[in-house]
């Protein structure tokens, strides 16, 4: 039983630790970027029904918004190389797993957010001439970022929570460094604490970070 909490563990492991932390933020960032720019694919074709590419779309995101990351994972690990007939790291699979799954997620929030603007408006702006093209970009889109920024820093925040699924395919993340840690330095109670603190400070932040957008917004 501890009756004293030492956290020397996590001073003199601390360049381990944090370089985890870095490879979370590394997949977080690419699953962020890859996923946004994919979905803003996506979404456009749902918003402008492209024929039979739509349908493709609506079962693609249907499809991976039903399945847990972790399933995406191992697929992208285990059969993907069956069918290509090469081995895929560990690394580059957490890539192509997380900007798969992401896709889905991004494109409804921002589908929603162009949803939520007004077809008023769109029409006001082909009054005044504008082009399709134009009055999406200047008059709806700068509206719709606003309604959807809110949900887009939340799903980031739960897309940083799911790069402790990582593990599974052998990736060092920070949950996997710190458990490294945590067995070879018997300090179980004080690096799981570190690591708690961590994650609470971060996804903390950017919750509180989204609810204020989401007043300003309001």
């Amino acid at each position: 039983m501890y009756h004293n909490l030492q956290f020397d563990a996590i001073t003199d492991n601390l360049g381990f630790l944090l370089q985890g932390f870095g490879m979370s933020l590394v997949l977080m960032a690419a699953g962020l970027i890859g996923g946004f720019l994919a979905g803003c694919l996506v979404a456009a074709v749902r918003h402008f029904r492209v024929p039979v590419i739509s349908q493709i779309a609506v079962v693609y995101v249907s499809f991976f918004r039903s399945m847990p990351f972790i399933l995406i994972l191992f697929w992208i690990y285990f059969t993907l190389p069956l069918i290509t007939g090469r081995q895929i790291g560990a690394f580059e699979s957490a890539i192509i797993a997380f900007i798969i799954f992401e896709t889905a997620y991004f494109s409804e929030i921002i589908r929603a957010g162009i949803g939520a603007i007004p077809q008023g408006q769109l029409s006001a702006a082909s009054a005044l001439g504008m082009t399709t093209w134009q009055a999406q970009r200047y008059v709806i889109l700068p509206q719709a970022v606003q309604k959807m920024l809110p949900a887009l820093v939340t799903q980031s925040v739960i897309l940083l929570q799911d790069t402790s699924l990582v593990y599974v395919v052998g990736l060092r993340d920070f949950l996997v460094n710190a458990d490294i840690v945590a067995s070879r330095e018997n300090a179980i109670v004080e690096v799981y604490l570190f690591v708690a603190l961590v994650y609470l400070v971060v996804c903390f932040a950017g919750s509180m970070f989204a609810s204020r957008l989401k007043r300003r917004m309001a």
